[in-house]
């Protein structure tokens, strides 16, 4: 006899595993009535083993259900139970047996179904009583710590379900030890047995939102090659693509469902660009090295263009981006809102152009179903027309027996489609473990199964929507349970369209909860204000620097798909990366905006009246740039000018991987240093990069100055004219003079019409005698 009065989580005191092993002995043989009257030492000191106290009653033996087929058994098929025992207790256990216990009744609502799934330990009035006979699987022995496999097979019929509905299956361990010296239950796992004997005649129609959702693999980085090379931050989206990979495992399994689509659009874009050369960042941040997988990419690519043939895609905005975080965060930084338009319009066009499929965007998706007003708001802010809630979030406060249908009004032509959070949550966690897997999907299709027979009558349309980002596992389990539904009897798959257009339910609630109830884990997870001041900051930035480029797209586009990557929900979680992630975007574009630059010069020597200064522009992008001014500024005009004024510009084209050199013609007023700068700016008026600073020295010589080296100059010319006058007048005069008559002594007479005769000792003239011709033209006469 088991341990009924066990409480779930407590160990039993000694005096109390004592009266109740007695009950059970007293109970179980009359041989033992003889020892009420033996003393009580022997069964005290029997009763008090030294395995530990969390080790004892129904937790001495763990109870893996593994596996369980069929998920939904019919009336002639047989239920196979696998799984593995392990003896947690420190002594052996003998006599030991796997067997199946049925509840006597099927469970009467969803919330039973919660109960006995959180149940712990054995209750003989909940747990029913054992299918024994042939249908066991026994062991010798169990040894403390050994592992070992059971397998129980059972025919449906010999379980004795009756009326259609959820029945309670625990797998239990009987068996003894020296210990506890009778047979009890000694473990025990619960699960659930869906049983609907035929179709009925109004299904659920359920829509499953099957994600293919990924983290943020492209930087923003291309390399500086026509083809713009794209570069990932690493190379783990290959592992993912590949055979058995988390995204490889979700398009094959998908591909057999009937699902409605949900695609980030960043994913395909990045996966297409893995279809041509691409690049992996190495971790120094600043080289490259080549990635290998294109022909992965490419096979992944076909594969889901065939498996959307034809289905419902819905596409979010690019880049899948955390809308309670532009709510709650980034809505007051000026232009964030403006992202998530264009982030919308870029998811449709890429997965109409990658895909070749035309998907909706009137979904907004935030996080975990979680809405509030402002959430609302902005979902709607981008042309969305339906809000994916969570019935967590919106729940339900009119008393409903039944789980309401999905879309219902939520005021300002606003629809809110509302997942079931049960159906939504149930295969989060680890489901590589085997029994984890197995629970989740029986509780799933048993949750499932429910709904349909809390109001047999009434047609309903039910929404799942899982984790945005299931693991392989995860999707495996995912797979298994909706399988099971498509093959099930009580419900019929719908696209998500035709859900959101679904008739209300007059009594679901349809009022958002307000801000102050939006969940504390959630909005912990959520990117700061800083994020978005930053996004702000680079946004600026990129629409300075677009204005001066001569092919605006290959700068333009990268980035601003980079910076829909900064908003990303699937930063939630990682702080710490997304800040990297923004400052990486940040610094990689102020790198390309510091390729157009002034070249730095040295002072200048202005050694005349005018002159002309070159300012160097250096463009070293593999494009050209333009809609430039260079202007030359002088700090002391009345000293310099530069032009007519204070300052010249110029507007200057500079092709790709060059330089260019301007002259501005300048004017000196008075000697002495003036400061001078040169600044680029956009034909809007706005700075451009540095200002580049040096010094004219002005050396220009003074009007006085000028003038006493004029006079200078003057006299000299004067002087040599006078020294060529002199010599040409000494040119015309004879050597010797002779006249008409000589005296006896050989000297001249005196000559007619001439004065007295000279004598010989008159001195000699100063000046040659005055010439009667007429002067030469300019020459200076003295007389």
């Amino acid at each position: 006899m088991a341990e009924a009065a066990d409480f779930p989580g407590t160990s039993p005191s000694p005096a109390r595993r004592w009266l109740r092993r007695t009950a059970a002995l007293l109970v179980g043989t009359p041989l033992l009535a003889g020892l009420l009257q033996a003393p009580v030492g022997p069964v005290a000191h029997a009763v008090m083993p030294s395995a530990p106290a969390d080790a004892t009653g129904s937790g001495t033996v763990d109870v893996s259900l593994d596996a369980l087929t069929p998920t939904a058994p019919d009336e002639d098929d047989k239920i196979t139970v696998s799984g593995t025992v392990t003896n947690q207790g420190k002594q052996t256990v003998t006599g030991a047996q796997v067997g199946l216990r049925v509840g006597s009744a099927p469970l009467g609502g969803r919330s039973e179904i919660d109960g006995a799934a959180k149940r712990t330990g054995f209750q003989p009035g909940l747990d029913g009583t054992e299918v024994g006979g042939k249908y066991v699987d026994k062991f010798a022995k169990l040894v403390p710590g050994v592992r070992q496999d059971f397998s129980v097979s059972v025919p449906v019929k010999a379980l004795h379900l009756g009326a259609d509905g959820v029945y309670q299956l625990s797998v239990a361990l009987t068996g003894q030890s020296a210990a506890q010296p009778y047979p009890q239950v000694l473990g025990i796992e619960r699960t659930f047995v869906p049983w609907q004997t035929e179709a009925v005649d109004t299904k659920t129609k359920t829509t499953y939102l099957w994600p293919l959702i990924a983290d943020t693999h492209l930087t923003a980085k291309t390399e500086s090659d026509e083809q713009q090379t794209p570069v990932f931050r690493n190379d783990e989206l290959a592992d993912d693509l590949a055979p058995g990979g988390r995204l490889q495992q979700l398009l094959a399994l998908g591909s057999d469902l009937d699902v409605t689509w949900v695609i980030d659009p960043d994913l395909l874009a990045s996966v297409e660009a893995m279809t041509k050369g691409y690049r992996i960042q190495n971790p120094d941040g600043r080289t490259t090295r080549a990635g290998k997988h294109q022909a992965v990419a490419t096979a992944w690519l076909n594969d889901l263009e065939a498996a959307v043939k034809g289905k419902k895609v819905v596409a979010l905005p690019f880049a899948d981006p955390d809308l309670a975080s532009l709510a709650h965060n980034g809505r007051a930084v000026t232009g964030s809102l403006s992202h998530l338009k264009e982030a919308t319009d870029a998811g449709a066009s890429a997965v109409d152009t990658i895909l070749h499929v035309k998907p909706s965007t009137d979904f907004a998706w935030p996080a975990d179903g979680a809405i509030d007003p402002s959430i609302v708001d902005v979902s709607t802010s981008a042309g969305a027309h339906t809000v994916i809630a969570r019935s967590d979030s919106l729940r339900e406060t009119d008393g409903l027996t039944y789980s309401p249908t999905a879309a219902r009004p939520i005021g300002g032509g606003t629809t809110a489609v509302v997942a079931d959070a049960r159906l939504s949550t149930a295969f989060q966690g680890d489901m590589t473990e085997a029994e984890n897997s197995t629970l989740a999907v029986q509780e799933f299709v048993a949750q499932s199964l429910m709904i349909n027979l809390q109001d047999p009558g009434r047609q309903r349309s039910i929404v799942v929507a899982p984790q945005r980002m299931p693991t392989a596992s995860q999707a495996q389990t995912m797979a298994k349970a909706l399988t099971t539904l498509q093959d099930g009897q009580w419900s019929e798959f719908d696209d998500l369209t035709t859900a959101a257009k679904a008739k209300p339910d007059p009594r679901a609630t349809t009022r958002v909860p307000s801000t102050g109830s939006y969940p504390a884990a959630l909005r912990k997870q959520e990117l700061p204000r800083s994020a978005f001041e930053s996004i702000h900051e680079t946004q600026g930035m990129l629409e300075r620097f677009q204005v001066i480029l001569t092919e605006k797209d290959r700068v333009v586009t990268p980035f601003g798909r980079a910076i829909d990557r900064e908003m990303s929900t699937s930063w939630r979680g990682r702080p710490s990366e997304a800040t990297t992630y923004q400052a990486g975007v940040k610094n990689y574009l102020r790198e390309l905006t510091e390729q157009v630059a002034l070249i730095e010069r040295s002072d200048a020597k202005l050694s005349g009246r005018s002159a002309t200064i070159p300012v160097s522009v250096q463009n070293n992008l593999v494009q050209g740039v333009g809609h430039l001014n260079l202007r030359l500024f002088s700090e002391n005009p009345t000293r310099l000018k530069i032009g007519d004024g204070q300052y010249e510009e110029i507007p200057i084209e500079v092709a790709g991987g060059h330089s260019q050199s301007v002259k501005f013609t300048t004017t000196a007023n008075a000697n002495g240093p003036v400061p001078v700068y040169a600044q680029l700016y956009t034909e809007d008026g706005e700075p451009y990069g540095e200002a580049v600073a040096f010094e004219v020295n002005v050396t220009e010589v003074t009007p006085a100055v000028m003038l006493v080296i004029a006079g200078g100059l003057l006299l000299l010319v004067l002087a040599g004219f006078r020294m060529y006058t002199q010599r040409k007048r000494a040119a015309r005069k004879p050597a010797v003079r002779e006249g008409p008559d000589e005296g006896p002594d050989g000297e001249s007479g005196p000559t007619s019409g001439e004065g007295d005769p000279e004598q010989p000792s008159d001195p000699t003239p100063d000046t040659a005698p005055e010439s009667t011709d007429p002067s030469d033209t300019g020459e200076r006469v003295d007389r």
